[in-house]
């Protein structure tokens, strides 16, 4: 399999060349990064043939960071004994801020707010301070970055509501997975609809160690083969591949982007690496022409703005935005 063979599977296995359902996707791509709600439903939207968010919830999964994922794969993703790296004030245990008692006391106030239906951050706040709540005490209830709503997210009691807002809702009751099936099966869901793709590619996407995962890999069907001397997993199963798409618009924080290791992303030429991911954490919205991102585009009151990496077919660019945003206002491209 040549380097184009291997850039068509992987559009054609990730839904961008023919969509498919919601929960298809979301499950295929192993969740989808919702750090930003509007990238996520992005990220669907040209993914799905219509995007449902019902059976969708929000919360950390793959590399700690916020997915957007079907209830269904609860179990799945917070699997028994998984390793996030949480701090102190994301956990049951005491921190700099809180004792274990005084946090297992917030723990069933909250839960019994959000069965009541106060799901705000702030509300649920307001109930937690009329409570005896102080201000230090909040440092880490309700941390920034986490905090114990995030430990009552990782054991499976609380989840995100599918909303721009922060609000919670109640997990329904689940059995979490064991860890090795939970990972080959997390794993086999990767290199079929992510591969071909390298154990680095894995490691990368999941923030498991390489060695974990060779360990694991002889647990799965797989096919390999090797290119430029990397060896390459997948699945065997046959996809069928059409002509590689003139220009796609990707999300932020896009799977496509966020599922091989950055310096070796065949979707990425390298002079292009840092006007996509850029050194404070953020992964701009792509165009990819031809296989290849050219350019990055931010959409603000339908009216699209598109900065080319080069000289490319701006002709193509804007037949792909009438197509996707029939109601533009207006089409910038420098």
């Amino acid at each position: 399999m040549e380097r184009e063979e291997i850039i068509l599977h992987r559009l054609a296995a990730q839904h961008l060349l023919c969509k498919s359902d919601t929960q298809t996707v979301v499950k295929d791509l192993c969740g989808v990064q919702a750090q930003f709600l509007s990238h996520a439903l992005h990220c669907l939207t040209i993914r799905c043939n219509k995007v449902d968010t019902t059976g969708l919830v929000k919360s950390w999964t793959n590399r700690g960071t916020m997915h957007l994922f079907s209830t269904d794969d609860l179990p799945l993703f917070l699997y028994q004994g998984r390793k996030v790296n949480l701090r102190p004030v994301d956990t049951m245990q005491s921190d700099a801020y809180l004792s274990s008692d005084r946090k297992a006391y917030f723990s069933a106030l909250l839960l019994e707010a959000v069965a009541m239906d106060i799901d705000g951050r702030d509300a649920l706040k307001a109930v937690c301070e009329a409570n005896g709540m102080t201000e230090t005490e909040s440092e880490s209830v309700f941390n920034p970055w986490g905090g114990l709503l995030r430990a009552l997210c990782e054991e499976g009691k609380l989840c995100h509501k599918v909303q721009e807002k922060k609000a919670f809702q109640l997990c329904p009751a689940f059995e979490p997975m064991e860890k090795e099936p939970a990972q080959l099966e997390l794993l086999r869901r990767y290199f079929t609809h992510f591969g071909p793709a390298t154990v680095k590619d894995a490691a990368y996407f999941f923030g498991w160690p390489q060695r974990q995962i060779l360990s694991l890999l002889k647990d799965l069907p797989l096919d390999s083969f090797c290119l430029d001397g990397r060896i390459y997993y997948h699945t065997g199963s046959q996809v069928l591949v059409p002509d590689m798409p003139r220009c796609l618009f990707l999300a932020g924080f896009d799977q496509l982007m966020l599922g091989y290791e950055k310096t070796e992303n065949p979707f990425l030429p390298q002079e292009h690496l840092r006007k996509i991911f850029n050194l404070a954490g953020i992964v701009r919205p792509a165009i990819l022409v031809d296989g290849a991102v050219a350019g990055s585009w931010n959409l603000k009151n339908r009216n699209l703005s598109v900065t080319t990496f080069g000289k490319t077919n701006q002709k193509q660019i804007y037949n792909a935005a009438e197509s996707l945003w029939p109601d533009l206002k207006r089409i910038t491209i420098e």
